[in-house]
């Protein structure tokens, strides 16, 4: 016995305890005794030759198993479903045969099985494959048979099966439509080789495909086998770093369940299938009689070419599916070859009436059974099977002006063409309506992915971006700050210059200029009386210069409030508080030297007393000007050391920038202001004591409730102005301005115009002395009130 033979039957030992369905029972093998065949897998198509060439085809899909108790012996596998390459194969042979050049003085034979596309009956195949011609001829253990190769299998499951048994037998396997990356394994399968690239390249370009369509949420389906198996992890691999998240994985049982099957539940709108047509014919049958429609279906290549789904009743449900499929080409002869081979022609084989029916969708004969309609029409067959090699690797050849060639590892290098599934009004091909699945839909620019919690990262809430950060583009992790000179712009998709404001020529602007010039207009229209009206008596009695210079310090406090409005400078700034204090400074201490003298003046008891000589025009003057030179010092100190200057406050409020005026030295505005309401609260106490002294020309009480409304204005601008921003700030000191201005003005001089205007009949000495004289007053002291 040949070392061929004794490897068979070790090897044979081995497999059979596993491949009970094959063999019911064996003999014991011992020294002269042969085995006994108890069971035979005959083959679907033979052929005589010199060399013989095996070939196992998925002639029928969706095998029923027998019953398996090993009580009795097996009935075969029954196989329902199509018939597929075999005659592609037998094609190949012809020509093969027929060609001087390829095998000249030799004949190609063929032993083609049926795998029913299932491992088990596929390994039963590769058992009957090495027995010889015929199983129930030739003794299994006899000798060796010439078989230079197998064709097969299509399933990836079913070439590992195959391939581990024909390894010991270094009869190589050549597969056409087994593409788990698995067998790119030369270790495992070093006599495994391929026409058709591994799922590597395929699961590479479904990703993209994912990617490019924005598909971010996919469900996956396999089959349960390694093909499914590998190309899944593939897959995840592939889509790591992307945006794109499983919702599912499912898997469709091996032995076909229909309750398990209906498991799968679509959450995605896409699903991306990795099975052979096989196992998704009663998948997809289920699904339809569930009426489940919307899915857009992603085929793996071993099922986006079917045929068998290419019937009216699929498209509702399969329209739109999308895949990568094996280039096709034609084969010159195949259709002609597929035209001679007919019913009439091969009456008792069972199987060339499945083939014209699953080729044409038709039956070619009335007396079918089928309920098929006559046929009428051809279509075309892929021909993988037709690149047929027996040494492969490094080995490049040419058919239909196609190169092929294949890789170190013996895979083919890969050409896919897009296949989709679409049926327009003309009866071509057209790709529309790329549907949207995704989680959560994606985040418009202007907001942020926020991802939920226990959830994959493709499903998010869109939350926007807050104020002062922006998003600018589709599904942003996060916003981004804007620079410190911008703000977001209402959308918050890009950053736009921050709004400037300050206390500008606008509606507040306006109304504060206004108010200042009539402000303005009224003091100078009361001085334009007052010097017409200069030698009148309640002029001269109420001391006319002082009144001369409260008027005049009434004027430029009206104006300054004027500096405060427009875009604050250098100047300004220095200007706004200085003008002011100063003015007002002036303004309160020309009232402090008229309450002094009328103080003075009803306090003196009798004629030739001397405190009216320290009340004289000089001392007056003197007193006005001291005061007014400290409010000075203390401004020309503060623009030395700390000046006020304009500066952009972006705290207050973030989305604006407001132009104000910094105080520079805060110490310095305090004390201004401090000096002002001490010569303030120094008047209103004079004036308060000598509110009720006797005379008609008596003003003292007039200045108590100007002062009383000074102070009250000043005291409730300093919490306003503190509280206040910007320009609110700015508008707050010039209503205090304006408002004591006013209070002064028509306090001390409302009175008086009164008189002069509209009752010039008291306007006499006699008048304003008449009650005086009756009292014990001393009308020498009040006859000098005036100095003018």
């Amino acid at each position: 016995m040949s070392w061929l033979a004794l490897s068979l039957s070790l090897y044979a030992v081995s497999v059979i305890t596993l491949t009970y369905t094959s063999v019911s029972s064996f003999a014991s093998i011992s020294a002269g005794q042969l085995c006994t065949l108890q069971n035979s897998f005959e083959p679907s198509f033979v052929a005589q030759g010199d060399f013989v060439i095996g070939g196992i085809f998925p002639l029928h899909y969706n095998q029923e198993m027998p019953d398996l108790n090993c009580t009795y012996r097996p009935p075969p596998v029954k196989c329902n479903g199509a018939f597929r390459w075999a005659q592609t194969m037998r094609l190949a042979v012809e020509e093969i045969n027929q060609s001087p050049e390829l095998l000249p003085n030799y004949t190609l034979g063929y032993k083609i099985f049926d795998s029913c596309a299932y491992p088990l009956t596929g390994q039963r195949a590769a058992l009957a494959v090495l027995n010889g011609l015929s199983e129930a001829e030739s003794p299994m253990c006899s000798s060796s048979y010439p078989l230079l190769a197998v064709i097969g299998e299509s399933g990836s499951a079913q070439s590992i099966v195959v391939s581990r048994l024909l390894q010991p037998f270094r009869i190589p396997m050549i597969s056409y439509f087994s593409s788990c990356a698995c067998l790119t394994d030369r270790r495992k399968y070093p006599t495994f080789f391929r026409v058709i690239p591994n799922d590597d390249y395929q699961v590479k370009a479904i990703a993209q495909l994912l990617v490019h369509f924005n598909w971010t949420w996919v469900g996956l389906v396999r089959g349960d086998h390694e093909y499914g198996r590998f190309a899944v992890q593939g897959l995840l691999r592939e889509l790591q770093g992307t945006k794109v998240c499983v919702a599912y994985q499912e898997m469709i049982p091996l032995l076909y369940n229909q309750q398990r099957a209906l498991e799968i539940i679509s959450l995605a709108k896409v699903v991306v299938v990795f099975s052979a047509e096989g196992e998704m014919t009663p998948f997809l049958r289920d699904y339809m009689a569930q009426n489940i429609t919307g899915i857009q279906w992603v085929a793996s290549e071993a099922w986006v070419t079917a045929s068998v789904f290419t019937g009216s009743e699929y498209y509702p449900y399969l329209g739109g599916t999308i895949g990568f499929g094996i280039r096709t080409g034609h084969i010159s002869r195949l259709s002609n070859y597929l035209q001679t081979i007919n019913p009439q022609k091969y009456p008792n084989n069972p199987l060339v009436q499945e083939l014209w029916e699953a080729l044409y969708g038709c039956s070619p004969s009335l007396s079918s059974a089928s309920q098929l309609p006559l046929c009428l029409g051809q279509e075309s067959v892929a021909y993988n099977a037709y690149k047929l090699q027996h040494y492969l690797q490094e080995v490049k050849f040419t058919i239909a002006g196609e190169e092929v060639n294949f890789d170190l590892k013996g895979d083919s290098i890969p050409y896919y063409d897009v296949i989709n599934w679409q049926r327009g009004t003309s009866e071509n091909i057209e790709f529309i309506n790329v549907p949207v699945s995704v989680c959560s839909a994606s985040c418009p620019p202007g907001s942020r992915k926020a991802v939920r919690r226990g959830k994959p990262v493709c499903c998010f809430d869109c939350v926007p971006c807050d104020s002062g950060k922006i998003s600018n583009e589709t599904n942003s992790i996060e916003c981004t700050f804007c620079p410190e000179n911008f703000w977001s712009s209402e959308d918050r998709t890009s950053c736009i210059p921050k709004k400037v404001e300050f206390l500008a020529y606008d509606s507040l602007g306006i109304a504060l200029t206004v108010i200042s010039a009539v402000g303005a207009c009224l003091t100078i229209a009361v001085f334009a009386v007052f010097f017409h009206h200069r030698n009148t008596a309640i002029v001269r009695v109420n001391n006319s210069e002082l009144s001369f210079f409260i008027l005049f310090a009434l004027t430029l406090c009206f104006l300054c409030s004027l500096v405060f409005i427009g875009e604050p400078t250098v100047w300004s700034c220095m200007l706004r508080h200085t003008a002011f204090s100063i003015t007002f400074s002036l303004c309160i201490s020309c009232i402090l030297g008229k309450t002094m003298v009328v103080l003075a003046a009803f306090t003196a008891t009798r004629p030739g007393n001397n405190i009216m000589k320290w009340l004289g025009p000089k001392q007056q003057r003197a007193i006005i000007f001291s005061c007014t030179l400290v409010q000075v010092v203390i401004c020309a100190a503060w623009l030395i050391d700390a000046p006020p200057y304009p500066s952009r406050n972006i705290k207050y409020e973030r989305s604006k920038i407001i132009l104000e005026c910094s105080v520079g030295s805060s110490l310095a505005f305090w004390c201004v202001l401090g000096y002002i309401g001490l010569q303030a609260g120094l008047c209103f106490v004079l004036a308060f004591l000598a509110r009720k002294l006797p005379g008609n020309f008596n003003e003292a009480k007039f200045i108590t409730f100007s002062m009383l409304i000074f102070c009250t204005v000043w005291l409730a601008f300093i919490p306003a102005y503190i509280s206040s921003p910007g320009n609110y700030a700015d508008a707050v000191e010039s209503f205090a301005i304006l408002g004591s201005s006013f209070g002064l003005l028509f306090c001390l001089f409302a009175p008086k115009c009164y008189i002069i205007l509209l009752k010039p009949e008291q306007n006499t000495k006699q008048h304003l002395m008449g009650k005086e004289k009756k009292e014990s007053i001393n009308v020498y002291n009040i006859e000098n009130i005036s100095f003018i």
